[in-house]
């Protein structure tokens, strides 16, 4: 707002007021205030203390990789949805950045479920042959799929504010897309090396975001969460099968990203979920009704403690 202050030295008819005031008029000397009688207020007309309004902590929800067991996020947003919990802001890696960005879209809870169990493996993959030994799996199919899922959204006209994350990989370096095309950000994001062929934007090739971060903390904090919601899906090294090809690069993913994801939850301002998802492959979509309980009971169970953590930070 500017404020334009009066140069004119001439005198206003207040200044001329002011003078007279000054120098002793009689016609403008204050009279003797007149007897007052002060009246109790009713208690019904007392004017109501009035609290300050606290603001909500902003909630960031970060979705973490898993493949196939990506489904329990589905479960995570059903009981945040029911308690009426909405987070501020979604950011995902590789199959959590699929979730993420159905969900920032304005996907419901249950439209999420349906769109899950009505979900085919066959429509994700298209297989090649190895391209100059990149990988395997074009990621095409898996672009097309989101793009028809989100409307053809762009990443900044979500309704949710939306983050997908992947990796540079010419340097390394995570990289949250925050505009552009959504589908073929989430492409990018999951493009596990050695099974997905880079994918090319703006004349760099990205591949799996979970190479730098499993679980997205630092990104959803970097975003402007005061709490994140960190869910877990990534499976215990011990206990998956490193027989094919395939098993091994996602055996060795898993081996990378468990120190990455110890050392990313153990802020004080991060409420962990992690489903029980043991027994549960990075290829099985047979069991998404098994991972969506999962994500479920491990959100529920996470539940106190969120809410805790929210009222701790108004």
């Amino acid at each position: 707002m500017r404020i334009i202050l009066n140069k004119n030295p001439g005198k206003s008819a207040a200044s001329w007021l002011a003078v007279l005031f000054l120098s002793g008029c009689s016609a403008f000397a204050p009279s003797p205030p007149a007897a007052t009688t002060t009246l109790p207020i009713p208690a019904e007309m007392s004017p109501a203390v009035v609290e300050p309004v606290r603001r909500l902590p902003r909630l960031g929800l970060a979705l973490g990789g898993g493949a196939a067991r990506g489904f329990a996020h589905v479960g995570v947003i059903q009981v945040l949805e029911q308690h009426g919990i909405r987070p501020h802001l979604v950011v995902g890696t590789s199959a959590g950045s699929l979730v993420a960005a159905l969900y920032a879209s304005g996907m419901g809870a249950a439209e999420l479920e349906r769109t899950a169990m009505a979900m085919e493996e066959a429509t994700l993959t298209d297989w090649t042959m190895p391209l100059l030994g990149r990988g395997m799996l074009r990621g095409e199919a898996l672009a097309r799929y989101v793009r028809t899922e989100v409307k053809g959204r762009l990443i900044e006209n979500m309704p949710i504010p939306l983050g997908i994350l992947a990796t540079d990989l010419a340097s390394g370096e995570g990289v949250v897309f925050r505009r552009g095309d959504a589908a073929q950000a989430v492409r990018a994001s999951s493009a596990v090396p050695g099974l997905f062929i880079p994918v090319a934007i703006a004349g760099h090739d990205y591949v799996d975001g979970g190479l730098v971060a499993p679980v997205p903390v630092a990104q959803a904090r970097a975003m402007g969460a005061e709490v994140v919601l960190a869910v877990d899906i990534s499976s215990d090294p011990a206990g998956n099968s490193a027989q094919g090809w395939v098993q091994v690069l996602l055996q060795t993913t898993a081996i990378m990203g468990q120190s990455i994801n110890r050392l990313a939850m153990s802020g004080a301002d991060v409420v962990p979920v992690r489903p029980a998802l043991s027994g549960v492959g990075s290829a099985d979509f047979s069991a998404r009704q098994r991972s969506i309980e999962a994500g479920r009971a491990a959100m529920l169970a996470a539940l106190p403690r969120l809410k805790a953590e929210m009222a701790r930070l108004r």
